[in-house]
């Protein structure tokens, strides 16, 4: 065997593939050089950690607060409009979504990722390109429910944010310039005014996220201050390592120090939601989503250079609605790295959103078992295949999913293997069902007795058409639009809504709308509905583009209704009423 050859299946590195199409790839030798060069396979013999994993217990899924199948209200937070808020969705919003919801016998909200951004680069809007997956984004903090928050300094914002809540699309650049300057007010008068047990409570904070918090802010004060990527700073500041900070932890207490005080009531806020939930009686709560990786120049990989790889970019070869294969602009991950640490990085991800969960979704949980990884540079359709400890890190999520009591959903679309959704079901880790993807081979739509029992259904994702937007064909028209591939023909679409019609036919369902979906997939066996607030909205445009950055307004959208009408003006009490039917409500609302 050719040596490359060799040393690329030893690490795991699969020199040919089939893609999305059905076409054979050989991988060019130079790839397979650079991707072992990336993971530091040289000179090393690989572990195999998977034995282990056999001995862990399956992973907490339901229990006695959680009903057999229920129901929940899936939002993309920022785009929530609301009387009181500054132009984005915000913690407080959510606290009220979660009183809807509890009204309408929902069990939980199922969020998009939370993680840092680039507040400053707030255009970077994408909360699936975040800086950091172990803290929070501060454009979700009401700025005016902070204590300490000088009420009368406030009056200078009032037309910036009354214009700001007038757009139909979130200004994340206007929205970061406001809420920055108003924390900045917010942690002065903090300083100056807090109560005693309010500063005992931030030094507590501290103390627990040490020494990671400690990084984090010393990484938000070197990006602002050399405006480049970390790997372009001085060369003692390319690493976290503690003796190379000293001087910047003693030269900017202050910022420090306000850069916590933000994650600090970052996570009061959600928090107090995550209370809100279960004192409303919400079984699941918050329903996070766990981002599938990292910029490459953000806090995750600079502080854990061994685990991110910013010389790779994960991506997917190409497919029936990508045929050119994607890049993600997302650093690549070490499978190295999972098996020396024991899976440590991958635990510490899990924990940063199940401190506030009853339910998680990993995003491209197919990556657990393989990433595609393409050598930064090249083109997306020359990346290849990397194995990774698929069973230890579904022991690690078990072991997880215990310890916090949060349910652990795996999002399982694309081409899956044989049995990979059984090695999921092996270790309590539920399916993620989307209705648009259950066809039979002549293409027609599934029944719900088929679906699976653990697993979250739903009628689309966040980079799918809206329900609106499917049966209107309005996906079709703007992606061509925009010069890109439908993927599919009016033809086929046309053919699909037929077999959605006899779908509902058979069903005894009336017609083909929003409702009778919700009521055809309420009948599933699956333990956990999620709809959309677009679908219950009837909006028409999806919320994200794949294949585009700025020809699409990507993650921009606002709720055309506020949270304040949305019972009035919104199919919910609708939906709530369909849930209550099926046996999915929960609390007073079910009896």
């Amino acid at each position: 065997m050719d040596p490359m050859l060799e040393q690329a299946a030893k690490w795991g590195i699969e020199a040919a593939h089939y893609d999305g199409l059905g076409r054979h790839w050989q991988v060019d030798p130079s790839v397979l050089a650079r991707i072992l060069e990336a993971i530091g396979a040289q000179g090393k013999e690989p572990r195999h950690p998977d034995a282990a994993a056999e001995h862990v217990a399956p992973a907490f899924q339901g229990s006695h607060t959680l009903p057999r199948r229920s129901w929940g209200i899936a939002v993309q937070l920022y785009g929530i409009r609301s009387h009181r808020n500054w132009g984005h969705g915000d913690f407080t919003d959510l606290a009220n979504l979660i009183d809807i919801a509890a009204e309408l016998g929902a069990s939980g909200i199922g969020l998009n990722p939370l993680h840092a951004l680039f507040d400053d680069r707030a255009e970077e809007a994408s909360p699936y390109f975040p800086s950091s997956r172990l803290f929070l984004n501060p454009l979700y903090i009401d700025v005016e429910a902070i204590p300490e928050c000088p009420r009368a300094a406030l009056a200078e914002f009032e037309s910036p944010v009354a214009a700001l809540r007038q757009r139909d699309v979130v200004d994340y650049a206007g929205v970061a310039q406001c809420k920055t300057k108003a924390l900045r007010l917010a942690f002065d008068a903090f300083r100056t005014l807090a109560t005693e047990a309010r500063r005992c409570q931030f030094d507590d904070f501290k103390r627990a996220r040490e020494p990671m918090l400690q990084s984090f802010t010393a990484f938000e004060v070197l990006r602002r201050r050399f405006g480049k990527p970390w790997w372009e700073w001085p060369v003692e500041l390319r690493k976290p390592d503690q003796s190379s900070l000293r001087d910047t932890l003693s030269r900017n207490a202050d910022e420090l120090d306000y850069h916590a005080f933000v994650q600090w009531i970052a996570d009061q806020q959600l928090s107090a939601c995550r209370t809100r939930a279960q004192d409303a009686g919400l079984p699941i709560g918050l329903y996070l989503d766990v981002a599938v990786g990292v910029r490459a120049d953000g806090f995750d990989a600079w502080s854990n250079q061994d685990f991110i790889l910013p010389s790779l970019e994960i991506g997917a070869p190409p497919d029936q609605l990508n045929t050119e294969g994607q890049r993600w602009g997302l650093a690549g991950i070490n499978p190295l790295s999972l098996v020396d640490r024991d899976c440590a990085p991958f635990r510490q991800v899990l924990r940063a959103s199940m401190q506030y969960a009853g339910a998680i979704r990993i995003d491209h949980i197919l990556g657990l078992k393989r990433f595609y990884l393409i050598p930064r540079g090249a083109r997306a359709d020359q990346g290849a295949y990397v194995r990774f400890p698929f069973e230890a890190l579904l022991a690690a999520a078990a072991e997880e999913s215990n310890a916090s009591r949060c349910i652990v959903i795996g999002e399982d679309l694309g081409t899956v293997p044989p049995g990979f959704q059984d090695t999921l079901a092996r270790y309590g880790i539920w399916s993620f069902q989307v209705m648009l993807f259950q066809r039979a081979a002549d293409g027609g739509f599934i029944a719900p007795e088929h679906y699976r029992e653990n697993a979250l259904v739903t009628f689309a994702t966040h980079d799918l058409p809206t329900f609106a937007g499917w049966l209107s064909g309005r996906d079709l028209a703007v992606k061509r639009g925009l010069g890109l591939d439908p993927g599919e023909t009016d033809h086929d679409r046309a053919a699909a809504k037929e077999a959605l019609g006899r779908a509902m036919e058979w069903r005894g369902l009336p017609k083909i709308d929003c409702i009778s979906v919700t009521r055809f997939l309420a009948d599933t066996p699956s333990r956990l509905l999620m709809v959309s607030l677009e679908d219950a909205l009837g909006v028409v445009e999806q919320v994200n583009l794949p294949g585009t950055v700025d020809e699409h307004p990507n993650w921009r959208r606002r709720l055309s209704v506020p949270l304040e009408e949305l019972l009035q003006s919104s199919t919910l009490r609708s939906v709530g009423s369909v849930m209550e039917a099926a046996g999915r409500a929960s609390g007073e609302q079910a009896h």
